[in-house]
C-alpha cells in the first residue's frame, strides 16, 4: 500500500514514499508539487524506470550521445540509465506523481552528484 505519510526526499527534489526493496532494485513513488523545478543529477551506480501516474511534467536527459526534453503524462514510461545527467519538472497546476524503479537498490544520498542542467532549480 501507498504509505500515507513522505519518507524523504529525493537529492532532485521530489517528496518520497517507499513502495518496495529487495535486492535487486526498489521501487518508490515520487511527487512534484505543481511548478516545481528540480535540481538536475547524475547517478553513479543506479538507472531508474519511472511510470508517470498523474500530471503533467518534462524531463530533460543527457548522455554521451544526445541530449532531450521528453514530456511526462500519465501513462508514459521512461528510463534513465546509469550516468545519465537529468533534470525534471512539473508544468502543471497539479502534482506530478509518478512511480520509479532503481536498480541496483538505491545505496544512500551520496548516488546522486548535481550538475548544471536545463532549468534553474525552484528548491
Amino acid at each position: 500500500m501507498l504509505p500515507e505519510h513522505r519518507d524523504g526526499s529525493s537529492p532532485a527534489g521530489a517528496d518520497v514514499r517507499l513502495l518496495m526493496d529487495g535486492p535487486a532494485g526498489n521501487m518508490i513513488h515520487s511527487t512534484v508539487p505543481p511548478h516545481q523545478v528540480n535540481r538536475a543529477t547524475v547517478h553513479a551506480t543506479v538507472s531508474e524506470f519511472w511510470y508517470v501516474l498523474e500530471g503533467a511534467g518534462e524531463i530533460w536527459r543527457r548522455d554521451s550521445d544526445e541530449e532531450r526534453v521528453t514530456p511526462l503524462a500519465p501513462g508514459m514510461a521512461i528510463d534513465i540509465p546509469v550516468g545519465t545527467a537529468f533534470q525534471y519538472r512539473n508544468v502543471g497546476d497539479k502534482p506530478l506523481k509518478f512511480v520509479c524503479v532503481a536498480m541496483p537498490p538505491w545505496p544512500g544520498p551520496h548516488e546522486a552528484t548535481l550538475v548544471p542542467g536545463a532549468w534553474t532549480p525552484t528548491i
